[in-house]
């Protein structure tokens, strides 16, 4: 008896533990339960701990009500005919006072957002060529936002947003894109050089013209001063002799610079001179053709005169 009697007290002990334990539950902070009563819908349970008949009711779910991240890809074709791939990033949540809607209305809601997603996106992409399919990617996300937000509000969900994270066409794709931006780069890069080039050959002969220019200032200046020279050296001698003609001083004076020209031939570091049979007489001849070149200037300006 006495075996019998502590082995029903065990027995009522062990079901007392199992009710008191079983009849209480604790839900986590932004989750929601839902309780069921014989597989029928009784009540949603917040946050903390709670309470319910053991052996009748049970928690069909737990309903986590922060926001949740899907990543949805799409192939699709574009505009230009380029098949692309659409990464879209759906982030949901669960409607605070819809928990049992969101549970009870769909059979699978991932599955669903995707069929919405696939069915806004190969609606939009196809009426866009692959630059503005980069270009305007967010107003593929509000598209896929708007729609989504509309339909799956019936079931309880709120769609804060919608991003589309990537656009990844094909290799081949790719590959001829970066070939038309290299050689638009090439393009820009050989229209600068050629412009550097221009403006090196213009600075160039701007630098040219002016040293020449120049050269030729100083050429006249040179010859100016020797005929300065010339001129002061025969009123000079005129002055000093008195008797000899102004042709005979300029025979003096070109005698005298033929021989400093020669002295500084010779003279010169490094020069090889060979002198060929020459007499001084031939400064005549020199002269003369001064003179004649002289005159006949003079009778050039005087027939322009006329």
């Amino acid at each position: 008896m006495d075996i019998l009697a502590t082995s029903v007290i065990v027995l009522i002990a062990f079901f007392g533990l199992l009710i008191f334990f079983g009849s209480f539950f604790t839900v986590q902070q932004q989750s929601a339960a839902i309780v069921e009563r014989f597989g029928r819908y009784v009540r949603t349970a917040g946050p903390g701990l709670r309470f319910k008949i053991p052996f009748i009711e049970s928690i069909a779910v737990r309903v986590p009500l922060r926001v949740q991240q899907l990543l949805v890809e799409v192939e699709t074709k574009t505009l230009d005919n380029v098949f692309v791939k659409v990464l879209v990033a759906v982030q949901y949540r669960v409607l605070a006072g819809s928990e049992a809607n969101s549970y009870y209305g769909l059979q699978d809601h991932q599955e669903q957002i995707k069929s919405y997603v696939l069915d806004v996106v190969r609606a939009k992409v196809p009426r866009m060529n692959l630059d503005e399919v980069f270009e305007k990617k967010d107003d593929i996300g509000t598209a896929v936002k708007t729609e989504l937000d509309a339909s799956m509000k019936v079931y309880g969900f709120e769609i804060p947003n919608a991003l589309v994270t990537d656009v990844n066409p094909a290799d081949n794709v790719k590959a001829a894109m970066n070939e038309i931006q290299t050689q638009q780069r090439l393009q820009v890069a050989a229209a600068a050089k050629g412009e550097a080039n221009k403006i090196l050959v213009v600075k160039n002969a701007e630098a040219e013209a002016e040293s020449k220019r120049l050269q030729g200032e100083g050429i006249a200046k040179q010859r100016r001063a020797i005929v300065d020279g010339l001129r002061e050296s025969i009123a000079a001698f005129k002055e000093a002799v008195g008797t000899v003609s102004e042709h005979e001083v300029l025979n003096l004076v070109l005698l005298t610079q033929y021989f400093d020209t020669l002295k500084e031939i010779g003279v010169s570091s490094g020069s090889k001179v060979i002198l060929t049979p020459h007499a001084p007489a031939g400064m005549t001849d020199i002269y003369g053709q001064l003179r004649e070149a002289i005159v006949t200037g003079n009778e050039a300006v005087e027939t322009q005169k006329n």
